[in-house]
């Protein structure tokens, strides 16, 4: 594992750690292959992210976006240490949020169609700051098409300015280019769960990232 000045990167190499060093629900057990990242050092780098963040974009009424549903435990977790540094710093932000939910993945496939639900009222985005928090959804890191055309929505309604925050990237040759603002950890190309991030709606109640296995795959196959 290294770092750069942006993110974490988590190298092809690297095979995570054995399930029996961490606490695993009984009921995953035989369904993933590794922990990936321990939900502790989720929790630092997310810390380190909300300093960056307080950084950057201080002094402006920010508008935070959670791109549901795996990025709510980010969303949660992130706006956390934001609040934490409005009360014990000299700098603050005001900030104001809003949801949205994307889908466009059955079991570990993309459909190839974007569906964009949610958001009471986008038009609240019009002359703000906006910070876009999502942690991933596996389509959004794998190639970062969807992220793209939730973008371009979003200029729609004309904001101030735009940065994505995502707690992973994935390495992988499907991707069209496109990278977040902040970003918490480079990943290699291998289908994670854990930590909001779901298969078939499964495994979000599990704390740590993790590689799922082929029994769980076909075990929650839709």
């Amino acid at each position: 594992m290294a770092t750069t000045s942006s993110c974490v990167v988590i190298s092809d190499e690297e095979q995570g750690y054995d399930l029996d060093l961490f606490c695993i629900p009984k009921h995953y057990a035989a369904d993933l292959e590794r922990v990936y990242i321990p939900h502790g050092l989720i929790l630092d780098r997310t810390e380190r992210l909300a300093r960056e963040i307080m950084k950057d974009m201080g002094g402006h009424h920010i508008v935070a976006l959670c791109v549901l549903k795996g990025g709510y435990k980010f969303f949660a977790d992130l706006l956390d240490y934001i609040k934490a540094l409005n009360r014990n710093s000299d700098r603050s932000i005001p900030m104001t949020v809003d949801f949205i939910r994307l889908k466009s993945y059955q079991n570990d496939q993309s459909t190839g169609e974007i569906k964009v639900i949610g958001g009471d009222d986008l038009s609240t985005l019009t002359g703000k700051v906006s910070i876009l928090l999502k942690e991933e959804t596996q389509d959004i890191i794998d190639t970062g098409k969807t992220m793209k055309t939730l973008l371009e929505l979003l200029k729609q309604y004309n904001p101030k300015m735009v940065k994505v925050a995502s707690l992973l990237v994935k390495r992988t040759p499907r991707s069209v280019g496109y990278r977040p603002d902040f970003v918490g950890f480079e990943v290699p190309d291998k289908f994670v769960v854990g930590y909001a991030l779901d298969y078939n709606e499964y495994f979000r109640d599990l704390n740590h990232i993790c590689v799922i296995s082929e029994t769980g795959k076909e075990k929650y196959k839709a």
